[in-house]
């Protein structure tokens, strides 16, 4: 039936060979070739594989990238008779060397001229009596064509397959990454999905091409987590396309998120692998509705059928392993690091990271072996010291992966007969199940990569098996050689394990820092990914990132100040803190003067508005004295983090000095006139003594001298001669001199205050 099939494809295509001879080809566009170079493939149909029996078809082709026309020519194709004695043999005359084998022509055929920018393409048939194909024992055959140039012969080389079908066949897995290639944000988008999980979109091909197969599927969990954090505004595509993925009976294991590079990290001195940590930045509560019964109908109302969606709360988002969920017969604990990445160390420490009581496994390629590099088979299931590591074929995998870039069919074939002869190799010398893959490609179409896929499923000698089946075989020893570390990727790594530490921090600001953090893991993990190994544009994608970084531990902070004057001895500082974050920030504004002569709050909480600036108010109290103060700011998270830079102001401080001025000036002047009371108040007292003593020594010599007074002319109220009242002048010069009197002091003993004579030196005057 499987010669059948083959003799039935080889047909399809050989059929219209000879139009090809008879009418001018239309020109097609060239593939991707290096510009002014010209490439001549020899493509075996079927694979190459030709049992007895079946006929030969090939493809011969010329793409031209000159900008000169080639001229027609002739194309002769060559079949050795003595196969290929080793894989290292086989791996020689792929590569050009046309010393490791003799063959002999079988056939020419003709082809027309190229034109600039174009490609040719013929098919030739070689029937199943012809000669050159009778007795072809089991074994893989060099197989050449060449037309002759002004610089030389112009070869291609490949191989016939002539399976041994009395072998038993060899367990092979087939690893098929699902992935969306590079990328630097954490989360495909609405619209990324939509086109991803489009008809003819990347994702598509991917699911159609292993949808019936026995391929093993290596899902990166952001694809699956992209969608699910939309909830019910996913696309529908996309939707479907999930539903499709976890409908698929197919094992698989989780590649790490993004397909990031585990090697990076370990080197970068990490102990473990990164994951995602929360995606509640990209979900909203309204995407996520719980459909509920509707009320039952009333005499009023009419019945419905449709569910009422009830949003739901925060706490109801689905967590970040239902997300990251890949969908059932999965394998935990599974790495697979960027090819020929990981040497022995990284293999050892990720054979200690087991999960859930499931001991790890290392997906390594067989180059990295001692036993591969020299050219032999290593079986699928292997042991790194205690370590244990799935081993795939790197010849088999590297000629898939070339095949499934390939839309051409007649280019097509040549990289999946140099798969198929190197997995003819590797079943003779296997002692247990082999494993393959189809790479990490991009952009794949589905009949591309499920050619890939068929070619090594349906090999001679070969039986398609799951990962249980490989994880469960016995396993060798293996030795890993030296493999040289980039120390380009774990700098990098490293630098973002810096900058995502000072972002945690930074992150202290939001009631949910995770806002901050989460997005920030997943979009580093994204950076990080295998698909940017060895791409021009990594670096660039790496400074941009960095920078996005710096813009975001930059996004809150003190506005500029200016320098401040303050009049009175109470007045608030007011200052502006910028928030470019889309969420509420909590921060503490910590203010201290240079000198004393202003009292400043030292701590004002603050929480600042989602992109904008909000003011600010600190209290201040200035202390007597005038002059300038410079005061630093500081904002801090409340774990104290500084965030942003430290501000100083300038603050002219113009006390109210004035007024204490008055009042020390007011209590002086209450002491003075309290004393000038008590002064006045002795004075008063003094006077009232003397005026008594005064009076009653009037008393007696007004009693002794009443006669002489009356002769003077004194009248009885002491009123004058000529009648001057008591306001008379007489009257005055008495009462002005006994106030003298009074002021004097105190009196001498033995004298009295009035009558005494004239000119006494202890008179008053």
């Amino acid at each position: 039936m499987t010669a059948a099939l083959a003799v039935a494809a080889a047909l399809a295509v050989a059929l219209p060979a000879p139009a090809f001879a008879a009418t001018e080809p239309t020109p097609t566009p060239t593939p991707s070739i290096a510009p002014g170079t010209t490439v001549f493939t020899l493509s075996p149909v079927s694979n190459g594989i030709v049992r007895p029996g079946d006929a030969l078809t090939v493809w011969l082709s010329i793409q031209n990238g000159t900008d000169a026309e080639l001229a027609p020519t002739e194309v002769t194709v060559s079949l050795g008779r003595t196969p290929l004695g080793s894989r290292n043999a086989l791996r020689d005359w792929l590569g050009g060397d046309l010393g490791e084998a003799e063959v002999a022509p079988i056939a020419t055929k003709p082809l027309d001229s190229v034109a600039p920018g174009t490609d040719e393409e013929s098919a030739l048939t070689l029937a199943a009596d012809d000669p050159a194909l009778a007795g072809l024992a089991p074994g893989v055959y060099p197989l050449a064509a060449s037309y002759p140039s002004e610089t030389g012969p112009v070869t291609s080389t490949s191989v016939v397959v002539v399976p041994d079908d009395s072998r038993a066949p060899v367990a092979v897995g087939i690893v098929v990454p699902i992935t969306a290639g590079p990328r630097e944000e954490g989360l495909l988008t609405s619209d990324e999905l939509a086109e991803l999980t489009a008809p003819d979109g990347a994702l598509t091909s991917q699911l159609g091409a292993v949808t019936g197969t026995d391929a093993i599927l290596a899902v990166d969990p952001a694809i699956p987590a992209a969608i699910r954090v939309l909830g019910t505004a996913a696309p529908q595509p996309a939707l479907e396309w999930l539903s499709q993925l976890e409908a698929l009976p197919n094992t698989r294991f989780a590649l790490q998120f993004g397909d990031a590079d585990v090697t990076a990290q370990l080197q970068s001195g990490l102990e473990r692998p990164l994951a995602p940590t929360s995606f509640t930045y990209a979900m909203s509560p309204d995407d996520f509705t719980a459909a509920t019964p509707s009320p039952e109908p009333t005499p009023t109302t009419s019945p419905t059928t449709s569910p009422s969606p009830t949003p739901t709360d925060g706490s109801a988002l689905p967590s970040t392993d239902e997300l990251l969920d890949i969908g059932p017969a999965d394998r935990a604990a599974m790495y697979w690091p960027a090819d020929g990445t990981a040497d022995t160390g990284v293999v050892k420490t990720l054979g200690a990271l087991d999960t859930d009581d499931t001991a790890s496994l290392t997906v390594i390629p067989s180059a990295t072996t001692r036993s591969g590099a020299a050219g032999g088979t290593v079986s699928a299931r292997g042991l790194v010291g205690d370590a244990d590591v799935l081993v795939y074929d790197s010849d088999v995998s590297q000629s898939l992966l070339e095949g499934s870039e390939l839309e051409q069919t007649w280019l097509r074939g040549a990289p999946l007969t140099a798969a198929t002869a190197y997995l003819a190799f590797a079943t003779a010398e296997s002692s247990g199940p082999l494993l393959v893959t189809v790479g990490r490609g991009e952009d794949r179409s589905r009949l591309g990569l499920g050619t890939a896929i068929t070619a090594a499923a349906a090999a001679p000698g070969v039986e398609p098996r799951t990962l249980a089946t490989l994880a469960s075989a016995d396993p060798v020893g293996v030795e890993l050689t030296d493999v040289a570390a980039s120390p380009e990727r774990a700098a990098a790594a490293s630098a973002l394990v810096g900058d995502e530490g000072e972002l945690g921090r930074f992150a202290t600001i939001l009631d949910d820092p995770s806002l901050l953090t989460g997005r920030e893991r997943a979009s580093m993990l994204q950076v990080l990914g295998v698909a940017w190994v060895g791409d021009a544009e990594w670096p660039t994608v790496l400074a941009d990132h960095r920078d996005a970084t710096r813009t975001t531990l930059g996004s809150v902070g003190l506005l500029p100040t200016t320098t401040t004057n303050l009049f009175g001895s109470r007045a608030p500082l007011q200052f502006w803190v910028r928030n470019d974050l889309p969420y509420p920030v909590n921060l503490v504004l910590y203010a201290s003067p240079d000198n004393l002569r202003l009292d400043v709050q030292g701590e004002t909480p603050i929480v600042a508005t989602p992109q904008s600036n909000t003011r600010v108010d600190v209290p201040v109290q200035a202390r007597v004295g005038r002059g300038e103060v410079t005061l630093t700011l500081q904002l801090r998270s409340p774990a104290f983090v500084a965030i942003g830079q430290p501000e100083t102001v300038d603050i002219n401080v113009w006390a109210d000095w004035e007024g204490v001025g008055i009042t020390a000036l007011a209590v002086v002047i209450g002491g003075l006139v309290v004393v000038g009371v008590v002064r006045t108040v002795l004075r008063m007292r003094r006077r009232h003594r003397r005026a008594d003593a005064a009076g009653a020594g009037e008393a007696a010599a007004e009693g002794d001298g009443a006669e002489g007074e009356g002769a003077e002319g004194e009248g009885p109220d002491g009123e004058g001669p000529n009648g001057e009242g008591p306001d008379g002048d007489t009257a005055e010069g008495d009462t002005a001199e006994r106030d003298a009197a009074d002021s004097s002091g105190v009196e001498e003993p033995g004298h009295e205050a009035s009558g005494r004579p004239a000119g006494d030196d202890g008179g008053e005057k």
